[in-house]
């Protein structure tokens, strides 16, 4: 991969970081307000908890991939970016396009996902 596809890729992580990062500012300084009042039936309620639910594990997502953003972003100061971490071969640059954060070649993704499968 060439130094400007890899300042190209950084950008773009550093990009996707910042908006998480806004995302959750956002969220926190929104404050949730839940007023048992405002759902006054089961029906409300159970539709509270599984929007809450489905949010939190949003926010989960999120945090999954900021921290794996910052380790992409890690091995791009390391000089590591874009080598597999299993068998060391480059990382195909049309795959890092489309997932910046990938650690590992096509062929060892797949058959991680053969032995997950």
């Amino acid at each position: 991969m060439s130094p400007a596809e890899t300042e190209e890729l950084r950008g773009i992580l550093e990009e996707t970081r910042s908006k998480l990062i806004a995302s959750a500012r956002a969220a926190v300084s929104g404050g949730v307000h839940l007023d048992p009042d405002d759902f006054p039936d089961e029906i409300d309620s159970a539709s509270l908890d599984a929007t809450l639910a489905f949010v939190g594990r949003l926010r989960e997502r999120e945090q999954a991939l900021l921290r794996k953003i910052d380790a992409a972003l890690a091995r791009i100061e390391q000089g590591s970016f874009g080598d597999c971490s299993v068998c060391g071969d480059p990382i195909a640059a049309q795959r890092l396009r489309a997932r910046p954060v990938a650690t590992l070649c096509i062929d060892c993704k797949s058959e991680q996902e053969a032995h997950e499968g």
